[in-house]
C-alpha cells in the first residue's frame, strides 16, 4: 500500500484578521447580533404629550350625538344670574329658551330651530314666534343672542381641523371638576367663526361649564331625555323680532303750541 502525502498551504494570518476572526465566531456560537453603531442606533426622547385639541374633538364629537333637556344658569359681570334651558330633541331639531335675551335684558325669549327655519319667541308670557331665518343659520346681529351657538354650530367649528383654534388645557370653572379647554379663534376677522373662551365637557360630551364673553354658563342638575321633536311656544305671526339692544327712551312730551302764553303781571309802586 502507498502512502500519500497531503500538501498544507500556508496562510498567513495577520494579528488583527485573527481578532476579528475569533470575534465572530464567539458570537455566532452565543447567537448574538452583530454589533450595532451607536451613531445610527434611534434616539429615545420624551413620551409625546397629549394633543388638547385632540382631546376637545373626542368629547365633542360624544356631544354632536347627544340629545337631553339641561339647564343652566348664565352669570354677567353686574347682572342677576339668568336661567337657560337647552332642548336638542331627537329629530335634531333644538330650542334654547333664554331669560333676558332680548330688550336690553327686559324680555326672554326662545330661538327654535326647525326644518322650516330659526323662530325667535317670546316667553314668559308667550307670544307669536317669528322666523327670522334659514335653518341652521346664523341670524342678523341686532337680533342674535349668541347662546345658542354654544350648544350647536360652535360643535362643528371645534370638530373642523380646517379651522385654525389655539386649544390648550385649562384650569376646571368654578363649579365643575369636567376637563376645560381654552380656545382661541386664530383668524383674525371681523366675525371669527367661535368666540374665545373655555369650554368644560364631561365624559358623556355634555357641557358642564363655558365661559365666554356673553358670560359664564353652568350647568345646573342632571340633563333630562331628549322629546321626539321641539314645540314652538306660540303660532307662527308676521311681526319684528325683538332686538336684544335695550329700546331708545320715549321722546319728552313738548308743551302744547295751542296752550295760551300768560304775561308776567309787572306791579308798579307809586
Amino acid at each position: 500500500m502507498r502512502s500519500r502525502r497531503v500538501g498544507v498551504t500556508a496562510i498567513t494570518v495577520t494579528t488583527g484578521t485573527a481578532l476579528a476572526v475569533v470575534t465572530g465566531l464567539l458570537l455566532a456560537a452565543c447567537g448574538g447580533d452583530a454589533p450595532v453603531d451607536p451613531a445610527s442606533a434611534p434616539a429615545t426622547g420624551a413620551p409625546a404629550q397629549p394633543d388638547p385639541r385632540g382631546m376637545l374633538a373626542a368629547r365633542v364629537a360624544v356631544a354632536k350625538d347627544q340629545r337631553y333637556v339641561a339647564a343652566y344658569t348664565l352669570v354677567v359681570q353686574g347682572r342677576a344670574p339668568r336661567s337657560v334651558l337647552v332642548t336638542v330633541a331627537t329629530d335634531r331639531t333644538w330650542r334654547v329658551d333664554i331669560q333676558g335675551g332680548a330688550l336690553g335684558g327686559t324680555a326672554d325669549i326662545a330661538i327654535a330651530n326647525r326644518p322650516e327655519g330659526v323662530y325667535q319667541c317670546p316667553i314668559n308670557p308667550a307670544g307669536g314666534c317669528v322666523r327670522v331665518g334659514a335653518t341652521n343659520k346664523k341670524l342678523p346681529p341686532a337680533i342674535d343672542p349668541r347662546l345658542q351657538y354654544v350648544f350647536v354650530a360652535w360643535l362643528d367649528v371645534l370638530l373642523d381641523r380646517q379651522v385654525p383654534l389655539a386649544v390648550a388645557a385649562a384650569q376646571p370653572l368654578a363649579g365643575t371638576s369636567a376637563p376645560c379647554f381654552a380656545v382661541e379663534p386664530g383668524v383674525t376677522a371681523v366675525q371669527p367663526p367661535i368666540d374665545a373662551g373655555v369650554f368644560c365637557y364631561n365624559d358623556r360630551g355634555i357641557l358642564v361649564a363655558a365661559k365666554i364673553p356673553l358670560g359664564q354658563l353652568t350647568l345646573t342638575g342632571d340633563p333630562a331625555p331628549a322629546p321626539e321633536t321641539i314645540s314652538l311656544p306660540g303660532p307662527v305671526i308676521a311681526a319684528n323680532p325683538l332686538g336684544t339692544s335695550s329700546p331708545p327712551p320715549p321722546p319728552s312730551p313738548k308743551p302744547s303750541a295751542s296752550s295760551p302764553s300768560v304775561a308776567p303781571s309787572i306791579s308798579r309802586s307809586r
